[in-house]
């Protein structure tokens, strides 16, 4: 007898992304990279034989589904977590389940969705368990590894690289989600292109799109075309395509907002982009470059700003951080402006690459070797601090260069400090003086 709360646990309620998921290898659409035939992912799943892992990879191009289809095959206990929901509490459960199954011969899997979202605290719990090969871990990340896995637990795991999923991936997972879900209905030529370019390799948000537009279409039509999508897709999806034209004009108009001291256009901005969808992580990104790119000495202050808000930003998440990016956002509008240090950058860049081949001066060199005593390396350098002021009129570009000048500070916010600064040191390099008698050297 099925019950109706037994009715109610059916699949027919789960997302179209999760009736028509893969439950082996051979059903798993793209990726032939990483788990093609004799791949050696491939083999390690197999052969039930998995060692600690990363996959790392942008949203919806197979990580989770991998680790389900892992699940499916693996005679180990598979757990999974979410670093979203979890914490250390729940690693140390999985921690005891993995010793009760050591003393029964089996292993211990823990696959570990946005793995990125855990704190350097939460990671380390994790180490002790894997270097001892208590537990395998299987971490889904989005993020580059290299940023955002310690270096320790990095070091022992194998980074696998899922790419973006090929619009003929997609069009195969499109077409068999229509023919194992819906078989009654049909699409378009134009009207499957239209979804998966809005999806941008991401087959999970493909086939949301696809569930969307399936329950409002009129029950009348069979068919989906480019009217139905059109007509059902929010305009949202179709203005912010996160690689499309509509993405730059509106992280182009929330910088510029901000250069131009415009607080009211750039929060307005910052709400148009997040509320389209956009990691806030990227717009953090952006706001640490605007701090030196647009302000830097006028108000050193920014950078820690703007680099605190990403660290709040990556802790606490959306839809909270939106106040936090807020903050950032009026902090970096209402400073004073200044874009000095890109100058300076850009006119040494073009100077480095055209003087490529000059040699560093030989008293700037550290000399290593007796030989290079010998040859005159380190010769003629002045320590600094042995002088009064601490500086001294050595010179330290190459010859070709050395009246060069790269940096010019305005007068604008903190700025005319380092002006005043700069004025000074000029000053004092054209009197400088030895301290003498002032120390005693030991050697």
């Amino acid at each position: 007898m099925v019950s109706l709360f037994d009715d109610l646990q059916t699949n027919d309620f789960r997302p179209l992304a999760d009736r028509v998921r893969p439950q082996t290898l051979d059903e798993f659409i793209g990726q032939e990279d990483i788990i093609g035939t004799n791949s050696l992912l491939r083999k390690m799943i197999e052969t039930d034989n998995l060692s600690s892992m990363i996959l790392y990879g942008p949203p919806g191009v197979g990580k989770t589904t991998l680790a389900k289809v892992i699940a499916n095959v693996t005679s180990s206990s598979f757990n999974q977590l979410s670093a979203v929901e979890s914490g250390v509490k729940d690693i140390k459960q999985v921690r005891d389940i993995a010793k009760l199954n050591k003393l029964n011969n089996k292993k211990t899997i823990l696959f570990i969705d946005e793995i990125h979202r855990f704190n350097k605290a939460q990671q380390d719990v994790l180490l002790p368990y894997v270097e001892k090969g208590d537990i395998i871990l299987i971490g889904a990340t989005t993020e580059n590894p290299s940023f955002e896995v310690n270096s320790a637990l990095l070091s022992r795991t194998k980074v696998f690289l899922l790419k973006a999923l090929t619009n003929e991936d997609l069009k195969i997972i499109l077409k068999n989600a229509i023919k194992k879900e819906y078989p009654k209905n049909s699409i378009d030529n134009l009207a499957m292109e239209m979804i998966i370019n809005i999806s941008n390799g991401d087959a999970r948000s493909m086939l949301n799109t696809l569930e969307n537009i399936l329950k409002f279409m009129p029950t009348s039509k069979k068919k989906i075309t480019p009217k139905i999508v059109e007509d059902t897709m929010s305009e949202r999806t179709f203005l912010y395509d996160k690689d499309g034209e509509e993405h730059y004009n509106l992280i182009s108009a929330l910088h510029k907002s901000i250069r131009n001291s415009d607080v009211d256009a750039a929060i307005y901005y910052l709400a148009r982009i997040l509320e389209a969808g956009e990691d806030p992580l990227y717009v953090a990104r952006r706001l640490i470059r605007i701090a030196s790119e647009d302000i830097g000495m006028a108000n050193s202050n920014a950078l820690v700003q703007a680099t605190s808000a990403f660290e709040a930003t990556r802790y606490i998440g959306m839809p909270e951080a939106n106040v936090i990016l807020t903050q950032v956002v009026v902090y970096l509008a209402l400073s004073p402006k200044s874009n000095s240090l890109e100058l300076a950058y850009m006119k040494a860049k073009d100077i480095a690459i055209k003087t490529a081949k000059e040699k560093v001066p030989f008293h700037l060199r550290n000399a290593v070797t007796s030989f290079d005593k010998k040859i005159g390396i380190g010769k003629g350098y002045e320590y600094s601090h042995d002088y009064e002021n601490s500086m001294t009129d050595m010179q330290c570009l190459p010859d070709i260069i050395k009246n060069e000048r790269f940096y010019y500070p305005s007068v604008f916010g903190n700025e005319k400090n380092a002006k005043a600064r700069l004025e000074q040191i000029d000053k004092i390099k054209k009197t400088v003086s030895k301290k003498k008698d002032s120390y005693v050297k030991f050697f």
